[in-house]
């Protein structure tokens, strides 16, 4: 039995969206923490989004307003997955260039796998992806090499940034645990919210506000990161997070490092090393074999989603 065409087309937009436009989103937050305090960037970014997205679930889908204990659920994910991990790679970006973030948040694809195999929704790992995992991983090593002739960031800011892509997994798999009345546009409205009311007051309380000017490059990027990133992106990702396996919902993990660093190359004059490139190229390999092994599975086989998504 086959998987329904229907579920495998969306499957593969909502992948491309994220591999895409997550990839490219490194870009824009180097150059929007060139230009704009980072955390009040952070903060305007996910309350402007999280309020449009909640608007649209609530008038256009019907979809309630979370309380009690749903609000309960909507605080945790978004105190992990916005304003711990959102925000320790922002502020690690301003010390790292924007490829090696991205490079470094490919370690998110394995904690997603890994522990996506644990707990009353968790799914076993093939043999086929276990491989494609490993490949996958072999090629981000590849990628992290330094170029010939540029400095290593600091220590304490890459260790944020995987820090930051273990809170993500987490928040990721916390999802994918609870029951909700609501849709996952309201839990992911909410949750941005919730992780950009945190970042703001962050930005508040640390004197940020001194720091705020008129910058247009700044708002493009906080333009693109708003509505582009985090209301079409992130909705893209809260559909896979319930209806793919977890092992192809990291694969997005492997891709976005090679998107971001080539654009970072290409505009903001980061060095790419041959193994870099080479990296790259096995990264997509292991991806193939993430994903071709999705088309094989059956529905019933699969990750089961709570309710219905369309």
């Amino acid at each position: 039995m086959h998987a329904d065409p229907r579920r495998r087309v969306k499957l593969a937009l909502a992948l491309a969206a994220i591999y895409l436009i997550w990839g490219s989103s490194f870009l824009f937050t180097k150059i929007g923490v060139e230009n704009l305090p980072p955390a009040l960037f952070a903060g305007a970014r996910f309350l402007t989004a999280g309020g449009v997205l909640a608007l649209v679930a609530r008038f256009w889908l019907g979809q309630p307003w979370p309380a009690g204990r749903e609000f309960r659920h909507v605080l945790i994910a978004g105190l992990a997955m916005v304003f711990a991990s959102n925000g320790l790679s922002i502020w690690s970006m301003q010390f790292l260039p924007s490829h090696e973030v991205a490079l470094l948040n490919g370690t998110s694809a394995l904690w997603i796998a890994g522990l996506g195999t644990l707990g009353r929704r968790g799914h076993p790992l093939s043999a086929r992806a276990m491989l494609g995992l490993l490949v996958g991983f072999c090629g981000t090593a590849l990628m992290l090499a330094p170029a010939a002739g540029s400095p290593s960031g600091p220590l304490t800011a890459k260790l944020g940034v995987l820090a930051g892509c273990f809170c993500w997994s987490l928040g990721t798999l916390y999802y994918r645990s609870v029951d909700t009345r609501f849709g996952p546009l309201m839990f992911v409205a909410g949750q941005m919210i919730c992780g950009g009311a945190m970042l703001l007051a962050v930005g508040l309380a640390s004197g940020e506000t001194a720091r705020w000017h008129l910058s247009l490059p700044g708002l493009i990027s906080l333009g693109y990161l708003t509505f582009v990133s985090s209301c079409f992106a992130y909705s893209a990702y809260g559909w896979l997070a319930l209806n793919a396996t977890p092992a192809v919902l990291g694969s997005y993990s492997y891709v976005n490092p090679a998107i971001a660093t080539f654009l970072g190359w290409q505009f903001m004059h980061e060095r790419l090393s041959r193994t870099q490139v080479a990296g790259m190229l096995v990264v997509f390999v292991g991806v193939l074999m993430l994903t071709t092994r999705s088309r094989r599975v059956t529905p019933g086989r699969s990750l089961q989603p709570r309710r219905t998504i369309t």
